[in-house]
């Protein structure tokens, strides 16, 4: 049985990149769905600057096949760099090196696709029996809005492991794992998770809080993801895994809590939600945003008139 780890510092984050992209065919039929662009960084480039942002100095990519560039990506490109070297072209050379510095990058292959659980799982020799991270590609959180440093914060404070809510229509929640919580004095943003439903039917939610794509976890996690069975959608669910830890004795590594983030988030996952976070990143960026907000109001008054 794994121990209680609640005060071994969180500096280890896991980044699930195995999925197919099949919502973005024929796009990601050979280019992974995690390198597709956001305005000009590869959306994981987002994630990877999160985790080291918040800490985490040591990061597990969890890849599958056709899936080379995430690690080209996080590696030197040196021919690349001697070009802008000598170019003189500093800037470029910057933007250019800046996702090697990040942090120390591995990857291990998930092999068969057997849900998000199954992949966190085969995340349990790099870890090593800590608490850690688990970051999806999908959800990009502004980095103006913190997220992740808050949740680690209360998993040191409170031991166990972290989910992060988002309040939704009572419309889409089916859409996501959906937790059920209660209030107990940990503060306006914390709650304990009493249980946890993966996307449950309409009118059967618990609550409107859905679990987005940020977890702190407990490494008594990897005990209990070896006796979950295939759940919704035939896949190893991590959501079956975090309600039997709802369960478990605190003193154990059990018990979860939830981070309510209130904060911009952009779903890269969904086409549509992709293109608005590329819209909302360029017209916010100080070098494209003045003109691009320029371009935009044209486009709208007039191109988009009836």
């Amino acid at each position: 049985m794994t121990t209680t780890s609640s005060r071994i510092p969180v500096t280890k984050a896991v980044v699930p990149a195995a999925g197919l992209g099949t919502r973005f065919l024929p796009a990601t039929k050979a280019t992974p769905k995690e390198m597709l662009p956001v305005v000009d960084k590869p959306a994981i480039q987002y994630v990877v600057e999160e985790a080291s942002s918040a800490g985490l100095s040591d990061i597990l990519m969890v890849t599958g096949r056709n899936k080379r560039a995430l690690e080209d990506h996080f590696d030197r490109a040196y021919e690349l760099e001697e070009l802008l070297v000598r170019k003189g072209d500093e800037d470029r050379l910057r933007r250019v090196r800046e996702s090697v510095e990040l942090a120390n990058m591995h990857y291990v292959r998930q092999g068969d696709p057997k849900g998000l659980g199954h992949a966190v799982s085969v995340a349990e020799q790099h870890v090593a029996g800590q608490p850690f991270a688990v970051l999806l590609g999908d959800d990009l959180i502004d980095p103006r809005d913190p997220l992740l440093s808050r949740m680690i914060e209360v998993q040191q404070e409170f031991g166990g492991s972290v989910v992060a809510l988002m309040e939704v229509e009572p419309s889409q929640i089916h859409l996501y794992g959906c937790a059920a919580v209660k209030a107990n004095g940990f503060g306006e943003d914390v709650f304990e998770v009493t249980d946890l439903v993966e996307k449950p039917e309409p009118g059967e939610a618990p609550s409107n809080y859905a679990v987005i794509g940020r977890y702190v976890l407990d490494p008594l996690v990897f005990d209990v993801l070896r006796d979950t069975p295939p759940g919704r959608g035939g896949e190893i669910q991590l959501t079956d895994a975090l309600r039997e830890l709802t369960t478990r004795d605190p003193a154990e590594g059990g018990q979860v809590h939830g981070v309510l983030f209130k904060g911009r988030r952009y779903d890269t996952g969904d086409r549509a939600d992709y293109l608005r976070a590329i819209v909302r990143l360029a017209a916010e960026r100080e070098d494209l945003g003045p003109e691009f907000r320029t371009w935009l109001r044209s486009f709208v008054a007039t191109e988009l008139q009836d």
